[in-house]
């Protein structure tokens, strides 16, 4: 709840106090389900694989442009595979939190984690890791468990698990996971998603009605017994009636989201394309709408607040001009020809987590 004054003041100016981008195009793995590469992520007409990227100077100075321009309060790296630039990522990281910004990275670890970005403050680095050892070592080689427990020595990382159909089949899973997890010094703290489908989506990934109630039930079991599960009681029932489209979800709301030239916009959310709201898992979608229905003294929603927030915000920003000056900040074609999948400077040759 501590963040919920700045970024009522960004709505109010309006701003959206979250930016997220897709700092890199390329990544070594093949996930299946990854939402970041689905043919409709950006609306159909490009695909990530497809669009252009920065690199070096161009890439560090672009970000720091948007930052400057967009000015959120929490900025998220995501990708691709965001190591895939961990040179850039290496000067920039601390820029940004010397400007005061809160900064998540997510990473499939699937090269080591600098040893200097442990000392940066307000930095968060989560590792998406998609089960235990043997169901995830199938779906994100080369990232394999060997290779993530090697390159998150010394770190302080968020483990972010996201649950699909074929890892609850079992019972007590999550709990042996989640067990695991806790066990390992590096690991601070671990979240569960739920996998989002796309509307129509058939895919083995997806989670019946039934085993959405399941996991909730489990979570809501576990989080007493296990202290490094950092889930509120209100955001897990928030996946058992997720906000039923983007114009009702906070995190939608809150949250601008470009893609690898810094300039295409991906809506509805981060999802892109046409995501199943009835059906979100979204963990951060889930944490904001649980704050959006915090009822505070005298009844009154922390969700109503911010709608009627901005509204002001939209009018400050349309009558200021901002609006229109922020739609093209950054000098980049918007797709190059299509070819094959570039090799990442990494180390090893996806509903992402």
């Amino acid at each position: 709840m501590k963040g919920i004054l700045p970024a009522w003041g960004r709505i109010l100016q309006g701003y959206k106090p979250n930016l997220s981008i897709e700092i890199t195009r390329e990544c070594p793995l093949r996930c299946p389900g990854c939402y970041a590469y689905g043919d409709e992520h950006l609306g159909g007409d490009v695909t990530l694989r497809q669009m252009a990227d920065l690199k070096g100077d161009a890439l560090i100075a672009g970000v720091i442009e948007a930052v400057r321009i967009h000015r959120p309060i929490h900025l998220s790296i995501i990708g691709g595979e965001p190591l895939v630039r961990f040179r850039e990522l290496d000067r920039l990281l601390p820029q940004l939190s010397a400007m005061g910004l809160y900064v998540q990275v997510v990473t499939s670890a699937v090269r080591p984690l600098p040893a200097a970005w442990a000392a940066i403050p307000r930095l968060q680095l989560v590792v998406s890791i998609d089960g235990l050892a043997p169901e995830h070592d199938v779906r994100r080689a080369p990232a394999t468990y060997d290779r993530v427990l090697k390159h998150i020595a010394g770190h302080h990382v968020t483990v972010h698990c996201t649950v699909t159909r074929q890892i609850i089949q079992r019972d007590g899973y999550l709990e042996e996971f989640l067990a695991y997890w806790s066990a390992n010094p590096d690991a601070s703290q671990v979240w569960f998603s739920l996998y989002t489908p796309q509307v129509g989506e058939q895919s083995e990934e997806r989670l019946e009605p039934e085993d959405r109630q399941q996991v909730v039930r489990s979570l809501l079991d576990l989080r007493g017994r296990y202290p490094k599960l950092r889930m509120p009681e209100g955001l897990i029932n928030v996946y058992l009636a997720p906000p039923s489209t983007p114009d009702a979800c906070t995190f939608a709301k809150t949250t601008l989201c470009l893609s690898s030239d810094l300039v295409r916009r991906i809506t509805p959310c981060q999802f892109g394309g046409n995501p199943s709201c009835d059906d979100c898992g979204c963990i951060a979608s889930a944490g904001l709408d649980a704050i959006a229905r915090h009822r505070l003294p005298g009844g009154l929603h922390v969700g109503a607040i911010f709608d009627a927030s901005f509204g002001i915000g939209n009018a400050v920003a349309t009558v200021s001009g901002r609006r229109r000056k922020a739609k093209g900040h950054v000098q980049a074609p918007a797709r190059v020809p299509a070819v094959e999948a570039p090799t990442a400077d990494v180390s090893a040759p996806s509903q992402r987590s």
